[in-house]
C-alpha cells in the first residue's frame, strides 16, 4: 500500500474511534426483507426505536433492536463517553444494509433437472450519535 492510501486509512480509522457503531454480520434474512425494518427507524431517537421495533411484525425487527440495544449498553457510546444516555439524547445517526455471503443450493426438479435456491444473508451496520454534537 502506498503512503497516500496509508495516510487515508488511517485517517478514517481515527474518525471511526470517534463514532459510536455496532455491526451485525451474517443475518440469515434476505437484506431487501431486512431494509424494510431498517428503513422504520433511520434518523429516530433511540428509546422510539426500540419501541417500533418491540411492536413490529416483522421476524427481522428483532436482529436490529438487538444491534441497537447492544450499540448503546455495552457496545460503543457509553464506553465511550463514560456515562449513561439520557432520555431523548441519543439517536440514530445513519444505519445500512449490506449484503452478505449467498449460500446456493440445488433442489430437485422435475425430468432431472435441478432448480437453483439462493439462500441471502446480511450485514447491518449502525450508527448511534447524540443531538446535540
Amino acid at each position: 500500500m502506498g503512503k497516500r492510501k496509508r495516510l487515508a486509512a488511517d485517517a478514517r480509522k481515527e474518525a471511526r474511534k470517534a463514532q459510536s457503531f455496532a455491526k451485525l454480520q451474517n443475518v440469515p434474512s434476505s437484506p431487501r426483507k431486512m431494509r424494510y425494518v431498517v428503513d422504520l427507524v433511520r434518523g429516530m431517537e433511540v428509546n422510539r426505536a426500540l419501541g417500533t421495533l418491540k411492536f413490529c411484525a416483522k421476524a427481522a425487527s428483532a436482529d436490529v433492536e438487538k444491534l441497537l440495544r447492544c450499540a448503546i449498553a455495552m457496545g460503543d457510546w457509553e464506553q465511550k463517553n463514560d456515562r449513561k444516555a439520557e432520555d431523548g439524547e441519543l439517536y440514530i445517526s445513519k444505519i445500512f444494509v449490506n449484503e452478505g455471503a449467498t449460500l446456493k443450493r440445488m433442489r430437485p426438479a422435475p425430468q432431472g433437472r435441478g432448480y437453483r435456491i439462493r439462500k441471502r444473508s446480511n450485514h447491518i451496520t449502525l450508527f448511534v450519535d447524540t443531538k446535540n454534537d
